[in-house]
């Protein structure tokens, strides 16, 4: 009984179709063999009633945006934070090896964290740097994946380091939305088997059009249809002489 109670859930990002597009690799899982399905509405409820302790965070950006993320029985070496400035909502977890010399980069106080120097980058993306946005994610180093939502300008920014250190997954839900979260068995249970792993090394941004892999950004990724009896709808892969997968 007492397992029932442990949740592994931790952050949870649900966009609608008017934010992003859902990749059509998923799409087509989806509808490929029946499976259970539910809205993103009772997925976020799930996630909050869910947490024993009562210490999920729950939030609506908009109208078509919700976050929620919990600190309970998270890792003293992937911590989860969150943070919001200038509209700029992001939900982080893990830790960045070159903190400090990122805070002198950018400018910021030196009891900066990991969070709020993932915004900061973000808007000198957005609004001044000359640099595309793999650049930017590159030079992030450690284990991390994050889920960034601009509401002024409806972009959604997700990013998960090189090795995959920290899980990520996205999926679809019966109404169509997009969710990224780092528990399997949560989206599972809400997208059916319009479910993936979301590739590591790789970002997925709306203002660039897509996912593309920061370190070969021109490499076309292409998706691999899971097995019928899989409970994944596919495996995106990154082509070229860097190849990365996406693992469960």
């Amino acid at each position: 009984m007492v397992e029932e109670k442990e949740n592994k859930e931790k952050m949870l990002g649900v966009f609608s179709s008017s934010i992003v597009s859902a990749p059509e690799e998923l799409v087509a899982a989806g509808s490929r063999t029946p499976s259970p399905k539910t809205t993103a509405g009772n997925l976020v409820k799930r996630f909050v009633e869910r947490e024993s302790y009562g210490s999920a965070v729950w939030m609506q950006v908009g109208e078509h945006a919700q976050l929620a993320y919990t600190h309970h029985n998270q890792s003293l070496w992937q911590p989860r934070s969150f943070a919001v400035k200038d509209e700029i909502f992001c939900l982080f977890e893990g830790a960045l090896d070159n903190l400090g010399s990122l805070i002198q980069q950018y400018g910021l106080a030196k009891s900066a964290n990991e969070v709020l120097l993932v915004i900061e980058a973000y808007k000198a993306l957005r609004d001044r740097a000359p640099y595309p946005a793999n650049h930017v994610i590159g030079h992030l180093s450690g284990t991390f994946a994050f889920i960034l939502f601009d509401k002024s300008t409806s972009t959604l920014f997700v990013a998960s380091d090189q090795q995959g250190k920290v899980p990520l997954y996205w999926g679809i839900t019966a109404d169509g939305y997009v969710a990224f979260a780092d528990d399997a068995e949560l989206l599972k249970g809400a997208c059916g088997k319009s479910l993936a792993s979301f590739p590591q090394g790789c970002f997925y941004s709306t203002a660039v059009g897509g996912l593309r892999c920061y370190e070969n950004p021109k490499n076309k990724i292409t998706a691999v249809p899971a097995n019928e009896e899989e409970i994944w709808g596919a495996t995106f892969k990154v082509e070229g002489p860097a190849v990365l997968t996406a693992t469960e």
